[in-house]
């Protein structure tokens, strides 16, 4: 079966569309959106009723950070080091309806398919939102994963880059750099962790969206960049009144 792995949509509906598009085309089968739907962008909820009725056709949609930040911030307790989302908390909870806020809650943090893992963060403590940025904490996420015997495959986002370690005779993982577009054999007899990047907020100077696919009868992942009008979000974020800088990090990439 193929799979379209996505992450961190961050409410940019234009990249979102550009992606689903994408991977129609390459016979994707199911859907795994792997968290951080909300926040940044100006269509929280145009990108969260797509996610469900995605999940309503079998997708797997899992909670990230974001999803529980627009759940707990206070307005009337002023963050004193604010966090960028929570720059954008409560507009974005505010566009929400309170049945797509209670469907956020409702999210679970990981899920298990067959040999696959999918988690937002790191598999160790999902709920903690560690970031799977180095060969160390990449080797924490697979061994809670692989916790469970069957997996061989462990899919996160967060990180907004995408990555690839595989462990090979012995413990030490080892990374491998993904070109875009290239189909990369995962041998079933490995274990494999990636981050698949980020849907609507590429942050390594190229403003083109990132997915991945996975094939798992193949045992073949592919990692994908996807133009789509960058602009034209850039300029939704403006009209929507929020930070500048969502806008310029739309366009630059960074």
């Amino acid at each position: 079966m193929k799979y379209a792995l996505l992450s961190d949509i961050h409410s940019n509906l234009h990249a979102l569309d550009a992606c689903l598009a994408h991977a129609q085309a390459q016979g994707v089968e199911r859907y795994a959106i792997l968290g951080d739907l909300v926040s940044y962008g100006a269509f929280p909820s145009e990108v969260v009723a797509r996610c469900q009725t995605l999940q309503y056709e079998g997708a797997i949609v899992l909670r990230g950070n974001h999803e529980e930040l627009i759940q707990t911030y206070n307005i009337n307790t002023p963050n004193p080091h604010p966090s960028l989302g929570s720059q954008t908390a409560e507009w974005t909870h505010g566009q929400l309806s309170p049945a797509q806020r209670f469907w956020l809650e409702t999210l679970h943090l990981t899920e298990r398919v067959d040999q696959m893992f999918f988690v937002h963060a790191s598999a160790d403590a999902p709920d903690r939102w560690r970031y799977v940025d180095d060969e160390r904490m990449a080797s924490l996420s697979l061994d809670a994963a692989c916790e469970h015997p069957d997996v061989r495959y462990v899919f996160g986002g967060h990180v907004h880059q995408q990555s690839l370690y595989y462990r090979g005779t012995g413990r030490q993982l080892m990374a491998f750099k993904p070109t875009a577009g290239v189909p990369i054999p995962t041998p079933k007899h490995r274990q494999w962790i990636a981050t698949i990047g980020s849907v609507g907020q590429p942050r390594d100077g190229n403003p083109r969206a990132m997915y991945a696919v996975f094939d798992s009868a193949a045992a073949k992942l592919t990692f994908h960049r996807v133009a789509y009008d960058h602009r034209a979000a850039a300029r939704a974020v403006r009209e929507a009144g929020l930070p500048e800088y969502f806008a310029q990090r739309l366009e630059t990439g960074k």
